[in-house]
């Protein structure tokens, strides 16, 4: 893996020498309002928006060049990614406003994608590269009306790169790091990481080829001795062609591999296991643009095949197929609707092949007026293939009121969601049950935001989730520990604030805070904190060169300790990482980032590693 290292350092040092420095732009760079789409899938202004979409976009993505996606977006308020912080093999957990894994969707260039052979049917966000995604958007609270099956907590809308300038562009990514716990702390180089984009644009005509890998050794996944080796390999491929003004066509493909070495879980210790799992994506998408309208056919196969090699071996293959057709129009400038039907279908091999589907159409309408007052209105007939039909639908107010250069907004939101059980939970091999009742949840929230010109933005949102017949992993037999999935016969409520802060006080410095408050009645998931807090600081020195600190704090979690199958407090912890990066010219950069500064010690899940102070040097090279 060192060879690949040793390619891209060749790489720079004959590429430092080629030609003179591009010019910079002599055009005047204009400052656009921020747009959110998530919300509406409409690119609306973020006043006119009744939701508090997180936006990540390319700068920031490039501020946190060698971390993970998972890594970034745990930075963000309302959301906890457990098993971010430690081996990088660990399996992760999404936890948003009390829910878990299975409702967070995960969206990718506008098709849904989910594994509905994993025990969640969630996306593994360990798949995606960061040096090969554009930008992404959290869309938190209920919004199946838009997306379906498992937006229930969150949707999570990511946008992968694609050629936009005209001629070729090449950029070489490439870094090396140490991989050391709290107690090791050898800093010796055992992580690295490369990835080669190339985007080419002619006339109508545009394209983009993406390779990447990733080789990560020298922590043990469960607390001992033992090394535990982690890799990734990732590329795709988009053309698109513009046929007409008004009719465009994409089609892409993506290819992932993942190979981890695990250990053994029960009891926890170190042994030679190994997972692998391998994922084919295609996809094809076209627009046609009418006035004040137009037509969307996105459509997409995925494929992901999973293989454990222990004690106890199995072998997984499902597959899905995706169809979402959808007319988009606006009238008069203030009304912008969306009529659709989005078809989706599940396959698994388990013992035998299982199958379900799911057919909605659906429809959406959100009203911008002058006044102020704004609408999101949507409705939704999910029609499962073994549940039956059942209605979703959300209201979502809003009312702005325009100060100076900013506004005040107030919004409020209560929205419904169907979760059906997914294949694994029905047919799976670890406590499936085919009676399965589906998941019903209803959302409330209500917040304000405050925007004072690009300045300072404030916003707070309350909400209150209500889950009927929420589907838990239980032991039925205190003596074998024999458990199966079943339907809490209780209903589980959650509730919370979430607020978010984001300060320019003056140039090139930036401030931005969030804190998360989550409440139960029935108490807190596993691993769930119930206090979260995140804060980072950003100075941008001339144009070249950037300084980022974040801190971040977790309060209390509950575990399980399985070596006595009882419950134990996790204790809090804070964690500082430091960021650098310099542009050398418009053609070269260079970063360094540091996480864990002050190499806390604390524990994500009971006996598994944590990772300690950490280092990562790398750089971006554009031709």
């Amino acid at each position: 893996m060192k060879n690949y290292f040793l390619w891209s350092t060749v790489t720079v040092l004959l590429c430092a020498k080629v030609g003179a420095q591009q010019q910079q732009d002599s055009l005047n760079t204009l400052q656009l309002d921020e747009v959110v789409v998530s919300d509406s899938r409409f690119e609306l202004k973020r006043e006119n928006s009744g939701k508090t979409v997180i936006k990540i976009g390319q700068k920031e993505l490039e501020q946190n060049q060698g971390r993970s996606i998972a890594e970034i977006i745990n930075t963000k308020s309302g959301i906890e990614i457990n098993g971010s912080r430690s081996y990088a093999g660990q399996n992760l957990s999404t936890y948003v406003r009390g829910g878990n894994n299975r409702q967070v969707l995960v969206v990718i260039d506008g098709i849904q994608v989910s594994d509905p052979s994993s025990p969640s049917a969630e996306y593994d966000l360990r798949l995606l590269n960061i040096s090969q995604i554009e930008s992404i958007e959290i869309l938190k609270g209920a919004a199946s009306t838009l997306y379906g099956n498992s937006a229930a907590t969150a949707v999570i809308n990511i946008t992968t790169k694609q050629a936009k300038k005209e001629g070729l562009l090449m950029d070489v990514l490439s870094s090396m790091g140490t991989n050391q716990s709290q107690n090791n702390q050898n800093y010796n180089i055992s992580d690295f990481s490369n990835t080669v984009n190339l985007m080419a644009k002619h006339e109508k005509l545009s394209l983009l080829a993406s390779g990447g890998q990733q080789f990560t050794d020298g922590l043990s996944a469960a607390i001992g001795t033992e090394a535990d080796a982690y890799s990734r390999i990732d590329g795709n491929v988009k053309v698109g062609y513009q046929f007409t003004e008004r009719f465009e066509v994409t089609a892409s493909a993506f290819y992932n591999k993942l190979n981890s070495d695990y250990d053994n879980g029960f009891p926890i210790e170190d042994a030679d296991f190994h997972f692998t799992s391998e994922q084919s994506r295609f996809g094809l998408a076209s627009k046609y643009g009418y006035e004040n309208g137009s037509i969307h056919i996105n459509t997409a196969f995925n494929q992901i095949d999973r293989s454990f090699v222990s004690s106890f071996p199995a072998g997984y293959n499902s597959q899905t197929y995706v169809l979402d057709i959808f007319n988009k129009y606006t009238f008069a400038k203030k009304l912008h609707t969306i009529i659709g039907l989005n078809y989706i279908d599940n396959q698994t091999l388990f013992s035998e092949e299982q199958h379900s589907n799911t057919v909605d159409p659906y429809l959406n309408v959100v009203y911008v007026g002058d006044s102020g007052i704004n609408l999101n209105t949507g409705l939704r007939l999910n029609n499962h293939s073994t549940y039956g039909s059942n209605v979703i639908y959300n209201i979502n107010p809003s009312y702005r009121v325009a100060i100076n250069s900013g506004y005040l907004k107030f919004l409020g939101s209560y929205a419904t969601s169907y979760i059906a059980p997914n294949l694994s939970q029905l047919y799976g091999p670890f406590g499936a049950n085919s009676d399965l009742n589906p998941e019903e949840d209803r959302t409330l929230e209500g917040g304000v935001e405050y925007k004072m010109s690009d300045k300072f933005t404030i916003n707070a949102v309350y909400f209150n989730r209500v889950e009927d017949a929420r589907i838990e992993y239980v032991t039925i037999d205190p003596v074998t520990f024999e458990s199966q999935y079943r339907n809490a016969e209780s209903t589980a409520h959650f509730n919370g604030v979430e607020v978010g802060f984001s300060s320019k006080p003056v140039k090139g410095l930036t401030f931005d805070a969030n804190y998360t408050l989550t409440n139960s009645k029935e108490g807190l998931a596993l691993r769930v904190p119930k206090n979260k807090v995140n804060a980072s600081i950003g100075y941008t020195m001339g144009t070249k060169t950037y300084v980022g600190l974040s801190y971040q704090f977790v309060s209390d979690r509950t575990d399980t300790d399985f070596a006595t199958f009882s419950n134990v407090e996790l204790a809090s912890f804070s964690l500082v990482n430091l960021q650098l990066k310099h542009e050398f010219s418009n053609r070269f950069g260079a970063f360094v980032g540091i996480d864990n500064l002050l190499n806390e010690e604390y524990t994500e899940l009971v006996d598994y590693t944590t990772r300690g102070r950490n280092v990562r040097l790398g750089f971006k090279l554009s031709l």
